[in-house]
């Protein structure tokens, strides 16, 4: 049996190659970040040669995405619809295009943020579209896509306090002795765990509205947010009594900015189909079409 082990070792050693280079041949490829900035032109639907996740969703007929619907505007409820309807935004429009393009019937699963990306991984769904940022610990475990939601000036993390705090809580520094938040799994939870040191107690919350809660209810000091969404939701939300600290930004490095799409490590040819979708949103303009839209609509809900 020993023996045996080691001639299949050798096999493998000679096989692990020709795999790579067989990947390198086939034209799909991650670039030096571990995401997918390549795509395809999906104008006739996916491709008769298609495999892997992209020919199973063809045969299936059927996406699954996996989304957290409490982030407004990209994905949130609707309670004036009801079924694979309420799921609204500008994130569940860009899914429902992928599967028109695609040919197929669109099925929106929605879950908690810290599952959507191991729904992905694990194989429950086939995409993610969930408002996802990039961060390399993400494409080592998931491939992603290109970026397609772009904050423009408002770009980057900040700080979120309740607004009669605003003298008290001035600079990262005066966050010593207080309690901190920031929503399970996102990017902003490792913003946090990377700059901020000096604290009374950190906690992870599931929900972006159960973080904005916290803080306003005094269950926590201060809150590491989104900044463009967290902008969103006091212009709709004026009397919540919480405000972001002036000067208090975090600014991505180029390839952190952006949301991004998320399928099965190594389905490189699925996430080339999603990008050709994403390249058609932003050439048109549409994809901010949708945010704003859905900006007004989260506004009415006071979302």
């Amino acid at each position: 049996m020993r023996r045996l082990s080691i001639l299949m070792a050798a096999a493998l050693a000679l096989l692990l190659p020709l795999a790579a280079l067989a990947e390198v041949d086939s034209g799909f490829v991650e670039n030096q970040w571990n995401f997918v900035d390549e795509s395809m032109d999906v104008a006739q639907g996916i491709p008769e040669d298609a495999n892997g996740a992209l020919g199973r969703v063809r045969d299936a007929g059927v996406l699954r995405v996996a989304t957290e619907p409490y982030y407004a505007p990209q994905e949130f409820i609707d309670p004036d619809l009801e079924g694979q309807a309420m799921y609204v935004g500008a994130d569940m429009e860009l899914a429902r295009l992928i599967a028109r393009r695609m040919g197929v019937e669109l099925m929106i699963v929605p879950m908690e943020f810290s599952e959507v990306l191991n729904a992905v991984r694990d194989g429950w769904c086939d995409l993610a579209i969930s408002a996802l940022s990039y961060t390399p610990g993400r494409a080592s475990m998931v491939t992603m896509s290109k970026g397609y939601n772009y904050a423009g000036e408002n770009v980057g993390s900040g700080l979120l306090i309740r607004a009669e705090d605003l003298e008290a809580i001035a600079a990262i520094e005066d966050l010593s002795g207080r309690d901190i938040v920031a929503q399970s799994g996102s990017l902003q939870e490792s913003i946090l765990a990377e700059n901020v040191f000096n604290y009374h107690e950190f906690r992870r919350i599931a929900t972006m509205p159960e973080v904005y809660e916290a803080v306003a209810a005094g269950d926590a000091d201060a809150a590491m947010v989104d900044v463009e969404s967290t902008m969103g939701y006091l212009e709709s939300n004026p009397d919540c009594g919480l405000a972001l600290v002036p000067g208090v930004r975090f600014q991505p490095e180029e390839q952190f900015d952006g949301d991004r799409v998320a399928c099965k490590k190594g389905e490189l040819q699925l996430m080339y189909f999603v990008n050709g979708v994403i390249d058609e949103v932003l050439a048109s303009g549409q994809y901010r079409a949708w945010y704003s839209e859905f900006e007004a609509r989260a506004a009415e809900l006071s979302l």
